[in-house]
């Protein structure tokens, strides 16, 4: 069944979660005014899914069950898969800011590959566990939050190194029918109004820490589950013209002795795999992360040119502001490329699924992760200081100051003035409001640090074949009927080549030359 947005809604009031926002206990997630952006924000992947123009890439065949699913639930087959999720992520967050489901998808993508890849080590049956769960999701078409970013306590330490083991989730009691874990994820996305929760390791782990590689599926109102979170977007402010209707919550999710079946769980103590799923994980998250924040700059690019037409400006004539807006277009078009040749390049898992190219995936997360805040700053550039300037709009409907403000912060006068004031402060929201470093921040960190990225790169770079590459070109390194042509000692002999004998009767000169010419032509290359 593929649900609608106020079926989403509907659906939450069947869980009971222990939630608090701003030292308060929401009595209901559903209608807490808190949570509604970001609850708005994820109901657009389920209408989405509905519209006849967006169905294409908003749904998908599963194929290990025939069915038709939403793409936030999809298992990828092909490279097609891949573009299309990162064609709904950007669809979907250009108009949310960040719908933040796409997670759900990158989570269910790495436990079916590291399920399988645990049972061909070890003979367990965690992938035919994982299958079953994976059909009840897409059935019942839930959101699944994924809880992986422990609280790490002392980065130094390894987490059973840790002064308070409960700074990682762990399994503290293994039973016949499950397990029983604790501990703390201190960064899960839309953690109030999730369904379930997707636990996952972090990190790598030795096997002296083989109780912290566990993956499981916890129900949101699970006993023993309690979630301290931030209100989503900024909910009741009249100048957040966008984040008081679109925004996200995050939340730190405390696991208190809590009870998990053998059916929910897909991963305990097997360390190696463990990790796998951690960089699995983040291969498929970072391409998502791709189209997310593409979606972002769309936004950005549009109000961008909506500010500089209420200004009076014209890109065409006033070259500084074409200048900056293409800049503001090939920043986010340029990693939103990264994401598609990672898509088209990408590889076969044994499970069946395919994962995005390793390096372009993070080539294009680093790009935007450190290449946000020149968006930001491209913005401010091309929308003048206005943004930041303006009078609350409580000012607009205030008779005493209307006539005037309207009268000197007019633009163009043929755009009515109202409409400035309303770019001006939508711009404002997603640049330099707290919503907007909220943004800059989870484009930095979201999905793994930089030096994460930059690990990764070089870690699946060819570097070797591009120093072979210049190696052949150092040694001159056409063949002339399988021998080398270098005169490197160790090149094509041990001691290097002999200097060719002058033919008998020819001068020292004409021998230089005819020498010469052999070394530089195009044969010898």
């Amino acid at each position: 069944m593929l649900m609608t947005a106020a079926d989403y809604r509907e659906s939450l009031r069947a869980y009971k979660p222990r939630v608090f926002v701003n030292g308060r206990l929401v009595e209901s997630v559903a209608d807490e005014p808190l949570l509604a952006p970001g609850v708005n924000a994820v109901g657009i992947t389920y209408d989405f899914a509905h519209a006849p123009e967006h169905r294409a890439i908003m749904t998908a065949r599963q194929g290990t069950s025939g069915k038709t699913v939403n793409r936030m639930l999809h298992i990828n087959e092909s490279s097609t898969d891949l573009l299309h999720k990162l064609e709904a992520v950007r669809l979907v967050c250009k108009v949310s800011g960040c719908a933040q489901r796409y997670l759900t998808h990158d989570a269910l993508n790495g436990i079916f590959q590291a399920a399988r890849r645990t049972d061909d080590a070890h003979g367990t049956d965690y992938s035919q566990r994982f299958l079953n769960y994976l059909h009840e999701v897409q059935d019942r078409d839930l959101t699944l939050g994924v809880a992986m970013t422990d609280a790490k306590g002392d980065r130094s330490k390894r987490p059973g190194r840790q002064a308070n083991p409960d700074v990682y989730v762990h399994i503290v009691e293994r039973r016949p029918d499950g397990i029983v874990i604790r501990g703390t994820k201190a960064i899960v996305t839309g953690a109030p109004y999730m369904h379930e929760f997707l636990v996952m390791p972090c990190r790598t782990h030795s096997p002296e820490d083989a109780a912290f590689a566990v993956c499981c599926a916890v129900p949101v109102d699970a006993p023993g589950v309690t979630i301290v979170a931030r209100p989503a977007g900024r909910p009741g402010e009249a100048a957040a013209k966008f984040s008081a209707k679109y925004g996200q919550s995050t939340g730190v999710v405390i696991f208190d002795d809590v009870f998990v079946p053998h059916d929910r769980v897909f991963l305990a103590g097997e360390t190696e795999e463990g990790g796998f799923l951690t960089t699995t994980y983040a291969a498929h998250h970072r391409h998502s992360c791709i189209g997310a924040r593409a979606g972002f700059g769309d936004l950005l690019i549009g109000a961008g040119a909506l500010m500089v037409e209420a200004n009076g400006l014209d890109p065409e004539r006033h070259g500084h502001i074409r200048e900056a807006m293409v800049e503001l277009i090939t920043i986010t078009e340029s990693f939103y490329a990264c994401g598609v040749a990672a898509s088209v390049y990408c590889t076969k898992d044994p499970s069946g699924t395919v994962i995005p190219e390793a390096v372009f995936s993070n080539i294009g997360k680093l790009l935007l992760a450190t290449r946000i805040y020149d968006m930001h700053r491209i913005a401010h550039y091309v929308s003048g200081g206005l943004i930041v300037a303006l009078p609350g709009p409580d000012e607009d409907h205030n008779p005493e100051t209307k006539g005037s403000l309207a009268a000197v912060l007019g633009g163009r006068t043929d755009i009515p003035m109202e409409q400035r004031l309303e770019v001006s402060r939508f711009i404002e929201d997603l640049t330099v409001s707290n919503q907007a470093g909220w943004y800059s921040v989870i484009s930095l960190h979201g999905g793994g640090s930089p030096e994460a990225m930059k690990r990764e790169i070089w870690r699946n770079y060819p570097v070797m074949e591009k120093v072979a590459l210049v190696e052949s070109l150092l040694d001159r390194g056409v063949l002339d009927e399988g021998q080398r042509t270098s005169k490197q000692p160790g090149r094509c002999c041990p001691t290097g080549c002999d200097v060719p004998e002058r033919p008998s009767g020819a001068s020292a000169a004409s021998s230089l030359v005819a020498d010469t010419k052999q070394l530089t032509s195009p044969s010898a290359w």
